[in-house]
């Protein structure tokens, strides 16, 4: 989500799940009861026939089904975010800290640990025994009992927390490192010798007036983590990506100002960067050092550069437009196809000379409310081999699955929505983060919680065969490694 912009350690609470907590969290699952299956024959007609389901009404297709939903529980009642798999469990992030969930029974996922930290967005990632947390909200300092503090304060933090996460059930706060204009995402990329493991913060909106995020910040922060020493993290490396300046913006375009999101595809020795005005391919050989070796824009219909998903042979990168900022109805006849939408790019060449070469978009085929916030959010491959398909949160416009092997006419081939939170005036909600993982969608939905989805469709069975034992999706792992 686009934020608006900006106006040490000391004690880290975990809120404890008694036996009767955990009992009361499962009689909170709601079940699918208003559940809408469109039938075979008319799912593809019934996207096109722009039908906006009722208030927190359910429809799909027929090959994608809400399996089970467990509902936010304060402290943790806050924005969800982003979401991190490792082995049984899953890890959601939210804006007052995260939860960890034991998935190894999709169908009743259990809580095994809240972490109570605020500090907006709070993605989340995991290598081993470490949990990274990313804050973009200027605080008091960096414990998890900060208070909100203008940036304009110098003594004002904002940066990574690292958490042990060896015992799932108590999670401890170890490490944190500030960063430059803080961190809106990070991206998790292992060191060479594995000894180390690399954290390529983004980050934007500077202003003169903030005397740790000055402009015109055209760099990320780059944390080295010693995996056996994490207390040693520390940046080592700020490269400017844009040295001769990123686009200026335009009337329907945001000004390159930093990074949104990076996406790494590690075995490949390359990275995307999806930077506010403009879409870059990064080389990551050197890991301190990655190199921009081919730029894009879009001035028509890109307003929000957001994030970016490489295809598995690392052919193909779909960078996605975040217009409105993930608050805004954007789904709708007014806006169109092409704005807010997914652009799906063919890279060609090699070497340094590889370049990005734009074929086509992709959006939802459905019309959504004008008071259903929707726009292109956060998605992951779905790993069948041969082809190229993924699973994409549209907040309020819900799950799309859709395949875009042919890059130049992608199609949807299944979707799952909850109708408007209200009819009557603009509410948040939706899906912020939709991945699949070892034979589940799971998604972090910012008002309704934790949703998980079974797809069933014989053109992604073979996924089914493909088990990891890590996943951290702005870390693209190549599938053919999980057979």
């Amino acid at each position: 989500m686009t934020r608006i912009p900006k106006p040490r350690l000391r004690q880290l609470r975990i809120v404890s799940i008694a036996a009767a907590g955990l009992l009361t969290a499962s009689l909170l699952v709601a079940p699918p009861s208003s559940a809408q299956v469109v039938p075979a024959a008319q799912a593809a007609p019934a996207a096109a026939t722009n039908t906006i389901p009722g208030v927190d009404e359910i429809v799909s297709s027929p090959n994608l089904r809400l399996v089970t939903n467990l509902p936010k529980v304060a402290p943790l009642d806050g924005t969800n975010s982003d979401l991190a798999f490792q082995g049984k469990y899953a890890f959601a992030g939210n804006y007052n800290g995260f939860v960890t969930y034991d998935i190894s029974r999709p169908s009743s996922p259990r809580v095994v640990s809240r972490v109570l930290c605020p500090g907006s967005q709070n993605d989340v990632s995991v290598y081993g025994d470490l949990l990274f947390l990313s804050t973009d909200s200027s605080r008091s300092d960096d414990s998890c009992n900060s208070e909100a503090q203008g940036a304009d304060v110098k003594s004002s933090w904002e940066g990574i927390k690292i958490f042990d996460i060896k015992n799932k059930a108590n999670p401890r706060y170890i490490k944190s490192v500030e960063t430059a204009c803080g961190s809106h995402t990070h991206t998790l990329v292992p060191g060479k010798d594995k000894k180390s493991v690399y954290l390529y913060v983004s980050s934007y909106s500077p202003r003169a007036t903030f005397p740790d995020c000055q402009p015109p910040h055209d760099s990320i922060s780059i944390i080295k983590v010693p995996v056996k020493k994490p207390t040693q993290a520390a940046v080592v490396a700020t490269p400017n990506l844009f040295p001769d300046g990123g686009f200026e913006g335009s009337e329907t375009g945001s000004a390159t100002t930093g990074c949104h999101d990076i996406t790494a595809y590690p075995s490949r020795d390359l990275a995307a960067g999806a930077c506010m005005g403009d879409g870059i391919l990064m080389d990551i050989r050197d890991r301190e050092a990655p190199r921009v070796i081919n730029r894009v824009r879009d001035t028509t219909n890109f307003a929000f550069w957001h994030s970016a998903t490489f295809n598995n042979s690392g052919t193909k990168v779909v960078f996605t437009d975040e217009l409105g900022g993930g608050g805004a109805a954007t789904c709708n006849e007014e806006v169109g196809p092409n704005r807010g939408a997914d652009a799906i790019f063919d890279i060609t060449g090699r070497g340094d000379q590889r370049k990005m070469n734009f074929r086509s978009y992709f959006k939802i085929p459905r019309v959504n409310a004008d008071t259903e916030n929707c726009v292109a959010h956060n998605g992951s491959l779905i790993p069948v081999p041969g082809k190229d398909i993924m699973v994409q949160a549209w907040y309020q416009g819900g799950i799309s699955v859709w395949d875009f092997t042919n890059s130049a006419q992608p199609k949807e081939i299944a979707f799952w929505e909850r109708g408007p939170i209200s009819n009557d005036e603009m509410i948040g909600g939706g899906s912020w983060s939709a991945y699949y993982y070892n034979g589940h969608i799971y998604s972090n939905d910012l008002f309704k919680g934790f949703d998980v989805l079974k797809l069933s469709d014989w053109r992604t069975w073979p996924a089914e065969l493909v088990k990891y034992k890590e996943l951290n999706v702005q870390s693209q792992p190549s599938y053919l490694g999980g057979w």
